[in-house]
């Protein structure tokens, strides 16, 4: 009797009328926004505009798909295209099979296109959306879940992931919750390259680096508990030789880069100083109107009580004025009494 495993839900897609809701491609929607929503705060704080990031992932975001789907038909051509098969299949992407190596090779061109119109450097863009790319990836993993795929090996352990359907070969029991493990390693991800980059000011595209070959280090270890059908060089899977060699490639370019052009970016998105200038000077105008505005009123409310003063009191002077009046007029008088 099993004691405690993680269950696989019975279905991965729910029915609101005829409008078919899928688990697989809510994980990936949500993982998108998390990875813009980081991405701004990120890249606002790098000294960019806001919406920029939400800009270009318009361009990323669909390239990504493309390609993930892309890179999992041609690997896994036999599931489309060999006798038995139909191949529309192919693009029925919300049945699950994104390869995150094409995702994230297209994605880049995508990403470059949208920097190119906006006069941004890609890899200044690339560091900013690296953690929100981990953190999508951790997401979109539940995914699988939902769609009861890419679990590895059978276990007994106590995390032991349930199958129950037996479609596409599948055989119900208990296997290492693979998907999980990715998950919780993505998330790690994200976080080392938030403290390195707080840490060590990563520029110039090493942030982005050192999220490719943290995840690639994860990705060689899981990939081989994997017992899903897959190509095999060498005694190893074809995504673990990819895995290897992304991950030299980006370790290469993080000392090449490091060497060549140490420290970070000093402007990220032309233009975005000016505006924050023009937005404090603008600022600093209205407090100084409002300023003089109230020395103003003050001059005018000193005048009003000088005037009012001045036509109350007499003038300086004026009582003694009137009592030497009054005693030259005395002595005139007794004068003439005299004559």
């Amino acid at each position: 009797m099993e004691l405690a495993y993680i269950p696989s839900p019975s279905r991965g897609v729910l029915y609101l009328g005829p409008i078919p809701l899928r688990g697989y491609a809510f994980c990936i929607i949500i993982g998108v926004f998390v990875a813009v929503w980081l991405g701004n705060k990120r890249w606002i704080a790098r000294g960019g505009r806001a919406g920029t990031v939400a800009d270009i992932a318009v361009w990323a975001v669909p390239f990504g798909l493309v390609g993930g789907r892309l890179y999992h038909v041609i690997t896994d051509y036999e599931l489309y295209f060999s006798e038995g098969r139909d191949w529309v299949d192919a693009f029925k992407i919300w049945e699950g099979g994104l390869g995150i190596w094409g995702a994230i090779a297209l994605g880049a061109l995508g990403a470059w296109i949208g920097c190119r119109r906006r006069g941004i450097p890609m890899p200044a863009y690339a560091d900013a959306v690296a953690p929100g790319i981990a953190f999508a990836q951790a997401i979109g993993r539940w995914g699988n879940w939902f769609n009861q795929e890419l679990y590895g090996r059978e276990t007994d352990l106590p995390w032991a992931l349930r199958i129950t359907s037996s479609a596409d070969g599948r055989v119900p029991g208990f296997y290492h919750p693979t998907f999980l493990y990715e998950s919780l390693w993505c998330v790690g991800v994200a976080l080392l390259v938030i403290w390195a980059d707080r840490r060590f000011k990563l520029g110039h595209g090493r942030a982005f680096a050192l999220y490719v070959a943290a995840y690639c280090a994860g990705r060689f270890w899981i990939e081989y508990m994997r017992v899903d059908d897959a190509h095999h060089i060498l005694g190893l899977r074809l995504n673990n030789w990819t895995a290897l060699v992304v991950f030299l490639l980006a370790v290469v370019y993080m000392v090449v880069s490091a060497k060549k052009r140490p420290g970070r970016e000093a402007v990220v998105e032309p233009g975005a100083a000016e505006d924050a200038t023009g937005t404090e000077a603008a600022d600093a105008d209205e407090v100084s109107g409002a300023s003089g505005a109230s020395v103003a009123d003050g001059d005018k409310d000193g005048g009003a009580k000088t005037e009012g003063k001045a036509e109350t009191e007499p003038a300086d002077g004026s009582e003694e004025a009137v009592a030497a009046g009054a005693g030259e007029t005395r002595d005139e008088a007794e004068s003439a009494k005299k004559s």
